[in-house]
């Protein structure tokens, strides 16, 4: 079967299903799970269809609303959120923006950890009101029902009030090359707006947003200090990112 066969198959299954496994397409090809793999990172590096862990989703469903992806890829996002516990330390004041894997990190800190959250994710007030010890500050602006965040000028002019000890930050888009990006201009101006006030940037990335761009560009991938994956350090799917000067959790 040639490899354009291959492909139209693929993105066939996807538009039928929205999600197919590496094992099931490998059986359907009767080819080998490294040849699917290949294909779907094609595939993803053309936008045709976006990659998840042990397969790929189609590209209309992702971004998804908030509210689906609370739902989706819960796995990868407890890895990530775990991860980024070494970093929250007492007495830090820290930006958090919009996103699952954001709620995530919330949701594992210690009960007793002492910090202040500045957010415009209006999914962290339920979250935080098991913690005794944290001062949560609400930022104004306009409610983005899809994301579940505020956005606008006021949400970027509060945000600069403050100076933060760092910024966690959920993304839409990572790349080596073009930095981070995002699908919404008014979502990625409240990033640069946290980012600007913030001593230190830590991107959260599921593997599916690696090696992936969008049109609004963030920031250069060299204005953050830390990128956060699912994906174990040494995983090859890194590798774009090992010549930068970012630490890879």
């Amino acid at each position: 079967m040639l490899k354009e066969e291959r492909f139209e198959i693929i993105l066939s299954q996807l538009k039928e299903k929205n999600k197919v496994k590496f094992e099931d397409l490998a059986s359907l090809l009767q080819v080998s799970e490294d040849t699917v793999r290949r294909d779907i990172d094609l595939l993803h590096r053309n936008g045709l269809l976006s990659k998840a862990r042990g397969g790929a989703i189609s590209r209309e469903k992702d971004p998804l609303s908030f509210h689906d992806r609370q739902s989706f890829l819960t796995k990868e996002k407890d890895i990530i959120a775990l991860k980024a516990q070494q970093f929250l330390k007492d007495g830090m004041t820290i930006f958090m923006d919009g996103g699952t894997t954001v709620c995530a990190v919330a949701n594992y800190m210690p009960l007793d950890i002492q910090l202040r959250i500045i957010t415009n994710n209006y999914s962290l007030p339920s979250i935080i009101s098991k913690f005794k010890n944290i001062e949560l500050v609400m930022l104004g602006g306009i409610y983005d029902h899809e994301l579940a965040v505020t956005t606008g000028a006021t949400t970027c002019n509060d945000a600069t009030q403050y100076i933060a000890d760092l910024f966690i930050m959920g993304t839409c888009a990572v790349d080596s090359n073009f930095g981070v990006s995002a699908t919404s201009i008014p979502d990625g101006e409240t990033k640069k707006a946290m980012a600007s006030s913030s001593k230190k940037i830590i991107a959260l990335a599921n593997q599916n947003k690696l090696r992936r761009t969008e049109t609004f560009k963030i920031c250069a991938i060299d204005a953050i200090d830390c990128l956060i994956t699912d994906l174990d350090s040494t995983d090859p799917e890194l590798e774009s990112f090992r010549n930068t000067n970012i630490q890879i959790i």
